[in-house]
């Protein structure tokens, strides 16, 4: 990270959102930077990359979506989408596009810098890029390709093993249907979500201490998936 303090640009039209976000990223630790439009956002983030970036997608210039896209041309830190638009449709987008989590107009800003907590946590991961992922008494050796389990093998699927290893790659993201999909069985299944269910199902059942309550493999629902081990 950047500096003592890490840096979030905040890229929202709402003076409102500004007065009451900014106050609490500071007492949080964080640096706030402030963008009021889609080209101040652009500019901001081009002069000098944020540790990270909270992004709203009703922007009076350029809708938030376009703004994600054009980001991630040359930034490959976290991205945390907030709006009013509460549709499926529109956070399957915004992730797809490669935003890490959507929080949803109104929030509290607890829950605001929980997510934030978490993405900046697993950026950090991902650019350390271990290849060995450990939770509880799982490890999964991302090389070697070899799940264990207290020391004992999990036999996996090619196809789970694949979907696995998705998940842990996206380490805190939502990884929607369609790019698990795409990523293991092709672009031509992006739609086959009931297959992907019974897989996530599968898959639960060989690593999850308790299958009946995930702890490892989080449903989001109508969007995807989220790894949540450490």
């Amino acid at each position: 990270m950047s500096g003592s303090r890490p840096r979030i640009l905040v890229i929202d039209d709402e003076p409102q959102i500004h007065r009451f976000l900014g106050p609490a990223l500071d007492a949080a630790g964080y640096e706030p930077v402030r963008a009021d439009t889609a080209e101040a956002g652009l500019r901001e983030l081009a002069r000098r990359a944020p540790d990270a970036v909270v992004l709203d997608l009703g922007l009076p210039d350029l809708d938030g979506k376009e703004v994600l896209a054009k980001a991630r041309a040359f930034y490959s830190g976290p991205i945390l989408i907030l709006s009013a638009r509460d549709r499926e449709t529109e956070k399957i987008d915004a992730l797809d596009l490669g935003a890490d989590d959507y929080v949803e107009k109104p929030f509290g800003v607890g829950e605001l810098l929980a997510r934030l907590r978490v993405a900046l946590r697993h950026a950090a991961t991902r650019e350390g890029a271990k290849p060995v992922v450990v939770a509880g008494d799982l490890t999964i050796d991302l090389v070697k390709r070899l799940v264990t389990r207290a020391g004992e093998a999990v036999r996996l699927s090619p196809r789970e093993y694949d979907l696995l290893a998705q998940l842990v790659q996206g380490a805190g993201k939502v990884v929607t249907h369609r790019q698990l999909l795409t990523a293991v069985w092709g672009p031509a299944h992006e739609t086959d979500v009931q297959y992907l269910r019974v897989f996530i199902g599968q898959l639960r059942q060989k690593i999850e201490p308790d299958p009946t309550t995930p702890s490892l493999i989080l449903t989001e629902p109508g969007v995807g998936y989220r790894w949540m081990g450490e």
